[in-house]
Formats: C-alpha cells, structure tokens, sequence
C-alpha cells in the first residue's frame, strides 16, 4: 500500500501552509493533495497559488491532486473549479458538478470521500466517468467496503481515510461564525484561530464534535492505525492522512514504517492526546476504539 497526504482541512496562515508542504515534499507519502475543500472565503492561497504550490511539488517528484470544495456555494466558486479542472492535475471531485467539469477539461477524477459510492455498480459508474481512484465515505465499515469490490468490474485504486478528524459533514451555515455570535459573511475568519478545528462538548463535558468552518469533523482522530493488517487484506491500495498542525511528520513516518514491517508504537498521547478511534471501519459508532479483527 502507498500513502498519500489528504487536503488541508483547516484554515492556516500562509506561510504555515507553505511550510508544510515544503517539509512534506521531503515526506514518505506517494501523492499530496492540495486545495480549498471546505470554504471558498479562505484566502490566503488563492487558486493560483494551490496550483503554483502543485507544480513545485510536482517538481520535487511528487503525485500531485487538486482537491475541490465539497460545497459550491456561488458563481465563484465555480470559476475556481474550472479553473482546478484545466490545470493538468488530477481532480479530487467532493461534488457531482466537479465530476462533470473535470470530466468536459479531461482531467483524471478521484472520487472524493464526499460522493455517495455504495456498490460497485455506482463505482463502475464513476469509473465510466473518468475516475482513476476513489476515497469511500467515512462511516464505510471494513465489511462493507469488501463487499463492495467483490461487486465492482472497474480496476481503480481504492483510497481509505486512515488517520486524522473525520470530515462528517458540511453545511450552508457557517458552525464557526455562529460559535462567536457572527454572520457567515462577517466571520472575521475565526478559523484561523483554531488550526485543528474548534473542540465541542456535550452539557455533560464529553467530546462531541470538532467544527471548522462549514464542516464537522469527529472530536477524535479516526485512525486505522490497528487495523493496518486488515486494510491490506481487504484489497486498500492507498492510505490517506489528513494533515493536522502537530505531528502530521511523525505520524507520516510511522505509517511508513509501519507499512515496510519496521513500525514502532507510536506516542500516541503525546500525538494525539483527544484520542483515537475506529468504530467506523468496524461497524460500530465511529468513536468507538476497538483492538482487532473486524473479520
């Protein structure tokens, strides 16, 4: 299996953002995706710069994809996508107007977790489209994704979300704005100043959820990390990790290893101290942690 690097879910300052990827141009991860996937008003890259950005690590001997954002909300946003679409990368399609556009410019699809793909005759569909890979959705057990191949006739790569905060879902309201009393279109872009989401708990001090912008994500981190066997027994040919602002380098490393059969136990109270959980792949609620075989 490869690992790949997921597009930055957060909304970081720029020369953090160009500092990250210049260290993860150096990384143990096959392909790197970039682009806005969660709000257009996030501005410091612009399109332009994802894409100067992509060439850069193309450079440096990289497999690069343009991520789309999962909700377009406007005209301009879908200048955007055009423009994502022309470039010359593959297109990570998080919406069926992506699949469309990318589709007219010629661009590779990979069908991005956000898509509804539940069988395999919808993959053979997408893959009729032009897609070359695919992420399932999140809440896909283990079981359900095996099933799902056995069902396919395409040959496409399947792409697994192995480790980071679950993106659960997306709304036209702005959680963030609405956290600190503000008007999505007066924001005052608040995101910044949480550069791995901002944590919620229940009345009775439980974790619930971890908002960021537009989106929700799992107050944990889902990671496959002890499922690792499995994923290569159920046919996954790539795991994605979703870049966070401490530790992506270290967790990047150990997967790597983990993947040659020289892992170590990674430190996971110091790298993720919220936690970690696997229900999901499991069949079990998502924030459930469950050591072994889902078999």
């Amino acid at each position: 299996m490869k690992l790949t690097l997921g597009p930055l879910l957060y909304y970081w300052p720029r020369q953090q953002v160009l500092d990250f990827y210049e260290a993860a141009a150096t990384w143990p991860v096959d392909t790197i995706y970039l682009g806005e996937v969660v709000c257009a008003r996030r501005h410091e890259l612009r399109t332009a710069d994802w894409i100067a950005l992509a060439q850069q690590l193309k450079t440096a001997g990289k497999n690069v994809v343009l991520s789309s954002q999962a909700l377009l909300e406007s005209a301009g946003d879908l200048i955007s996508l055009r423009k994502l679409a022309e470039a010359g990368f593959a297109l990570e399609a998080n919406d069926m107007g992506a699949v469309r556009i990318a589709r007219d410019a010629g661009a590779p699809i990979i069908a991005g977790p956000h898509l509804n793909i539940y069988n395999g005759a919808t993959l053979d569909w997408y893959a009729s489209m032009g897609a070359i890979g695919w992420v399932p959705a999140l809440e896909m057990s283990g079981a359900a994704l095996r099933q799902l191949l056995a069902e396919r006739q395409c040959t496409i790569q399947t792409e697994v979300f192995g480790h980071g905060h679950a993106p659960l879902a997306f709304s036209a309201r702005c959680f963030t704005a609405r956290h600190f009393d503000l008007n999505k279109d007066a924001c005052e872009f608040r995101c910044i100043e949480h550069p791995d989401g901002l944590p919620v708990n229940t009345r009775e001090g439980q974790p619930f959820l971890r908002i960021n912008g537009i989106q929700t994500q799992s107050a944990t981190c889902q990671s496959l990390w002890n499922d690792l066997p499995e994923l290569a027994a159920s046919g996954v040919d790539a795991v994605r990790i979703s870049p966070q602002a401490q530790y992506t380098q270290e967790w990047v490393a150990a997967w790597a290893a983990a993947l040659a059969g020289t892992a170590t136990p990674p430190d996971v109270a110091t790298w993720q101290p919220e936690g970690i959980s696997n229900g999901y792949w499991h069949g079990k609620a998502g924030l459930a942690h469950i050591v072994g075989s889902s078999t």
